[in-house]
């Protein structure tokens, strides 16, 4: 079997443990969680999470099964083959040397992407798109020398339905 990257949204109760107990099922398992992010909702009292996961494609309807169970998930809705939307943040911190400064700002303006600081010999960087525009951002930037990265991972929502 393939080894394939799934997107799941689940919402869940804001309760303390929850997140505790839903990464408890993908460690028990010996898989790894590649992206986590966990926010409030519309609702007073329910939380969105937003996890990226790699798997084979039965060992994903197992863990949404065993996740469904979970007393505080209210629903688990795997977008990988859904039409939705899908950011993520990053802050990149790389050389700014002063021969590839202008170089540096025209990617940042290819990408639309910002500097958000700025020092005698680094920029930081602050960059929203969806997980290529970032590898492709990453990409770039690797000759000219990145510091160090901090990325939220990914959050999405599904997308309505066409009419």
């Amino acid at each position: 079997m393939s080894i394939n990257t799934y997107l799941l949204s689940i919402l869940v109760d804001d309760e303390p443990g929850v997140l505790s107990r839903i990464a408890g099922l993908f460690s028990g398992r010996g898989f790894n969680i590649e992206s986590l992010s966990v926010a409030n909702t519309t609702e007073p009292d329910v939380s969105r999470i937003t996890m990226v996961t790699r798997c084979e494609p039965d060992i994903i309807e197992q863990i949404k099964k065993q996740l469904h169970k979970l007393i505080n998930v209210i629903t688990v809705n795997d977008l990988t083959d859904k039409r939705y939307i899908q950011r993520q943040l990053s802050l990149i911190k790389v050389h700014a040397h002063p021969d590839k400064r202008a170089e540096i700002l025209r990617i940042v303006d290819i990408f639309r992407s910002k500097v958000v600081d700025v020092g005698p010999a680094h920029f930081t960087i602050e960059l929203s798109g969806d997980m290529e525009k970032h590898e492709a951002f990453i990409s770039l930037l690797k000759p000219m020398g990145i510091i160090e990265i901090a990325s939220t991972g990914a959050i999405a929502l599904a997308r309505e339905n066409k009419h």
